[in-house]
């Protein structure tokens, strides 16, 4: 099932597209006109040139990718980071350099994945209980290490 999402590149790079044909995300590049060059725990908004016209109760979610991650210590704060159906401003993502080194962000970057997602709407229940269940309140790590 493919739905049609509008978009608008204003940067010189080719659009987002699957890496391959099991791709959940899209790379989306970075669009500077100078390198960035991050110190360690140093967060910065990089721009992408893209904007999107979303379908209603669709999103689209900003998230790390994994070899920047495991390779270079950047990851994206606010993950995954949404991208509403009403919102028509240019796509950034929050980068931060969690390695212990200085981390250059040029031009053309593979910086992030994009995933798209249907929204469904709720309808919030007011009730002064809730139904019980096995697990009841237990969270974080309730259930042990092992």
């Amino acid at each position: 099932m493919s739905t049609s999402v509008q978009i608008v590149n204003k940067s010189h790079h080719p659009l987002p597209e699957y890496a391959t044909t099991g791709s959940s995300g899209m790379d989306i590049r970075a669009f500077l006109t100078t390198p960035i060059t991050m110190e360690p725990m140093e967060r910065v908004l990089i721009p992408t040139g893209l904007f999107l016209g979303l379908p209603e109760n669709w999103e689209a979610q900003i998230r790390p990718r994994s070899g920047l991650a495991i390779k270079q210590g950047l990851t994206c704060l606010n993950t995954p980071g949404t991208i509403d159906a009403d919102y028509r401003g240019e796509l950034k993502v929050i980068l931060i350099n969690l390695s212990n080194e200085a981390q250059v962000i040029s031009d053309g970057d593979r910086i992030a994945q994009m995933v798209f997602q249907i929204v469904e709407k709720v309808i919030l229940e007011k009730v002064e209980t809730l139904e019980a269940t096995e697990r009841g309140a237990g969270g974080f790590g309730h259930t042990g290490k092992k």
